[in-house]
């Protein structure tokens, strides 16, 4: 049963479309940033490796869509790259100061709201 599961996985990165990786992406980091708000107080390393993931991910979108051989039109190069700008400097300033944890809301509600509308809905 368990080669099943394997083999719908592989399946399943094969059609996924780059949006749909994209969102899917998303939204695990949200969810590693709600699990840590949820839990909270929670062990530092935990909020830093919820956080880490995020910005790393929103490090390879701004890269991405800042590149004008990507096909975006400018003002949506210009937005993802001023969201990026805002999540790395939230991160850094909940990791500067991590006793509010209702701070993480903003982030984890910026990832749901843009794998939405990656997703079309």
């Amino acid at each position: 049963m368990q080669h099943g599961a394997l083999a719908y996985q592989q399946t399943t990165k094969t059609v996924e479309t780059p949006r749909e990786r994209e969102a899917a992406l998303l939204v695990k980091a949200a969810a590693g940033i709600q699990r840590t708000r949820d839990a909270w107080p929670v062990d530092f390393a935990e909020l830093v490796d919820a956080l880490t993931y995020n910005r790393k991910l929103w490090t390879i979108f701004m890269s991405s869509a800042t590149e004008q051989e990507g096909g975006l039109p400018a003002p949506v190069r210009q937005n993802i790259a001023n969201l990026g700008i805002f999540i790395l400097n939230e991160t850094r300033e909940i990791l500067e100061n991590p006793q509010d944890p209702a701070r993480l809301e903003g982030l984890v509600n910026i990832n749901r709201q843009l794998a939405a509308g990656l997703r079309g809905k």
